[in-house]
């Protein structure tokens, strides 16, 4: 069976600066943290494998297909920072816009779709402000609905870029549970992730990175001081 996702000796670099140097890496059915120091590289893999940035050598591959044949079936949520919350759109319609795919290219949002829209929102908790405005919501709103969106998608791969960034615990908390739901049915989930001690708790497997693959693989092998000296310089923590 082919993996989720796969990448194999990717090279990116920024202004000739190596950023990701030799990737080779295949990610195993659960939930994934992606760490490493600042400048580690660990949002450029998503970014460079999903074409949204360049790389200069490498491939990845989704479920053992390129990204166009394997679309549908890949979900990304980015950081907060790269997104208009001044867009005038509210909650739903931001959610709804993951079932574009499904819709006519004319007209308004077909009812079936909404709805399916807002079970997503339901399902993080935010049904309620379906028709607020998105920069009318909290921090952690913001991001449970930007994973609602994903959730609506219908994805069976999910890349995410620090959900649990500046959150708060109720939203850290509804975010975890809504990540091993999806797990238990069947999902995989790459989550790039700062928060060492969450770890051992949460995750089913870690990829540490330091520009290069520092170690790989289930938590209870890979997630060792030894592996996190090697990649934070001998100083664990949030980063």
């Amino acid at each position: 069976m082919n993996p989720p996702f796969a990448v194999e000796g990717l090279n990116v670099s920024y202004a000739g600066r190596p950023a990701l140097t030799n990737v080779t890496w295949a990610a195993a059915p659960g939930l994934t943290a992606i760490l490493g120091p600042n400048g580690a590289g660990k949002s450029t893999l998503l970014k460079a494998a999903l074409g949204l940035i360049p790389s200069d050598s490498g491939k990845a591959r989704f479920f053992g297909q390129s990204l166009e044949q394997a679309r549908s079936r890949v979900a990304y949520l980015p950081q907060r920072a790269s997104v208009d919350w001044d867009f005038p759109a509210s909650a739903l319609d931001v959610v709804a816009m993951a079932r574009l795919p499904r819709m006519r290219w004319w007209g308004s949002v077909p009812r079936a779709e909404r709805e399916a829209a807002r079970v997503a929102l339901d399902s993080v908790g935010l049904v309620e402000f379906a028709d607020r405005q998105i920069g009318r919501l909290s921090g952690g709103q913001q991001q449970r609905v930007f994973l609602a969106r994903a959730l609506a998608q219908g994805a069976d791969l999910f890349l995410m870029d620090e959900p649990l960034a500046a959150v708060d615990a109720v939203t850290e908390q509804t975010i975890l549970a809504v990540l091993h739901s999806l797990v238990e049915e069947g999902k995989t989930v790459l989550m790039v992730h700062h928060d060492l001690s969450l770890i051992a708790a949460h995750f089913d497997h870690v990829l540490i990175l330091a520009e290069h693959v520092v170690a790989a693989g289930p938590v209870a092998e890979s997630f060792t001081e030894a592996s996190i000296a090697a990649a934070f310089g001998g100083l664990p923590g949030r980063a």
